[in-house]
């Protein structure tokens, strides 16, 4: 069948990895610390010590924190919507202006998009998996609304953290901020949802053209048999 072709099977594991990918971005920190969204290394640096700043999904922790003869990380508490702006006026003095820091603060409360579309995602790919082609026209149905969620996030993102990005670096604290694993996965989910939603999307409609030409053919040869056995008939009986 066509629904099975590798093809199919490609789509959908575009898929599945989507929503693995969009499950890392949704545990970043303060779920994992090491897993960050957006990455801040501070000036205390030496060689013992690295000490950084995590924000994710659900919040933001500190990793190597002094003292220095032990190796320290704090992750906060895991809330929806925190000040990542307000966090680094604290931690690094990093300055905002008003404007800045409520745009900043008010778009952390959109992340919990994150598990929203990694759901969708992993619910599109059980979709494409075990149905035929109405199933797999659902799935790529719930998969175009993965990616439309991930896009949207995806961009919150950005502008999110491009504000903090931009004035941790440009503040002369000697602290540098950069984008780290959770964006990039956040990034290639989008990609891959939109790849697997495109391959299963004509799957599914080559799998229902290929059911029509084999019906099809099956009525011509039904009649094509029928009229030969008539004809043969008539032949006989006008010989006879």
């Amino acid at each position: 069948m066509a629904r099975t072709s590798p093809t199919h099977w490609v789509g959908v594991a575009f898929l599945f990895i989507a929503s693995i990918l969009l499950l890392i971005t949704t545990i970043s920190a303060p779920v994992i610390g090491d897993i960050a969204i957006l990455k801040v290394t501070l000036t205390n640096s030496s060689d013992l010590r690295h000490s950084s700043v995590t924000f994710g999904t659900f919040g933001h922790c500190v990793l190597d924190v002094a003292p220095k003869q032990t190796d320290q990380d704090y992750c906060y508490p895991k809330v929806i919507g925190y000040q990542p702006a307000s966090i680094m006026a604290q931690i690094d003095g990093t300055h905002f202006g008003r404007a800045s820091s409520d745009s900043a603060d008010s778009l952390t409360d959109a992340m919990i998009l994150h598990p929203i579309a990694c759901g969708v995602a992993f619910i599109a790919f059980l979709l494409s998996l075990g149905a035929g082609v109405v199933g797999s026209l659902l799935g790529a149905l719930v998969a175009a609304l993965a990616w439309i969620l991930t896009l949207v996030v995806m961009a919150i993102d950005f502008s999110l953290f491009g504000i903090i990005k931009d004035h941790v670096n440009s503040d002369g604290s000697g602290s540098h901020a950069f984008y780290s694993v959770g964006m990039w996965t956040c990034l290639a989910a989008m990609i891959l949802l939109f790849l697997g939603m495109f391959i299963v999307l004509f799957t599914c409609f080559s799998a229902r053209k290929a059911k029509k030409n084999t019906a099809y053919k099956s009525n011509v040869d039904t009649y094509d048999n029928g009229y030969t056995s008539t004809t043969t008939r008539r032949k006989r009986f006008g010989l006879f």
